[in-house]
């Protein structure tokens, strides 16, 4: 049996191959993928002239998300022997290796918990599109760009409670000894998801209220109207 770095290291992992990328290596691709589609989100979304600065930002939250969660999230998903793989496509294989050193973190990864499976089954197949679709919206002043970006955040932060109850439920730690794998890739990499996310519900809440109270109002407006 392969040995594998994770926690507990009685974890049954069968023919483990080991991590080839260190992870300065891949914090540095995602840093420069971030960066770089978050710059040409913003520059996109400064041609629509009707977009605010917190629009602009939604834009780049959502495509970003969007694509992280089909393809990312949808490899971990559909490919439940990744540990056993040395993929020779270059994109398959960063993904390949994210996950064998996000396990570190968080080793229900690599064991293939089933509530993850479910919550991030559903996160690659239901709320990837609904991301993109919600970045189209937004920067078409669609009618339902806030109901979907209600729909897709509350959803988000509802599988963000879930994985870290689960987690806390368990009683035992998934992660490495160390503040990198613990407060790290435990706590910031999952935790800025559901955090982010509130704070969109609660916009898109407010909005929402604002909206059917000017509808009713207007509305009641007409109806009395029609009986002076």
């Amino acid at each position: 049996m392969a040995m594998h770095p994770y926690h507990p290291s009685s974890l049954l992992l069968p023919d483990f191959v080991p991590i080839e990328y260190s992870p300065e290596r891949i914090a540095g691709v995602f840093g420069a993928f971030f960066v770089v589609s978050f710059a040409l989100c913003w520059k996109l979304s400064g041609t629509y002239k009707h977009l605010g600065r917190v629009d602009r930002l939604l834009v780049g939250w959502f495509a970003n998300t969007g694509v992280l969660y089909i393809f990312l999230k949808g490899y971990w998903v559909f490919t439940p022997d990744f540990y056993e793989l040395h993929p020779s496509n270059a994109l398959t294989r960063f993904f390949n290796e994210f996950w064998k050193e996000y396990g570190k973190g968080d080793s229900r990864y690599p064991a293939r918990f089933s509530t993850l499976v479910v919550i991030e089954g559903f996160t690659a197949v239901v709320e990837g599109p609904a991301s993109l679709l919600a970045t189209y919206a937004i920067l078409y002043k669609k009618p339902y760009a806030h109901p979907l970006q209600f729909g897709v955040s509350l959803f988000k932060f509802y599988g963000g409670i879930l994985y870290f109850t689960t987690a806390y439920l368990a009683r035992t730690g998934f992660h490495v000894r160390g503040p990198l794998y613990f407060w790290g890739y435990f706590v910031a990499v999952k935790g800025i998801f559901p955090v982010i996310s509130f704070l969109i519900v609660c916009r898109s809440w407010m909005y929402l209220v604002e909206a059917f109270a000017s509808n009713n109002s207007s509305a009641r407006d007409s109806l009395e109207k029609k009986h002076v």
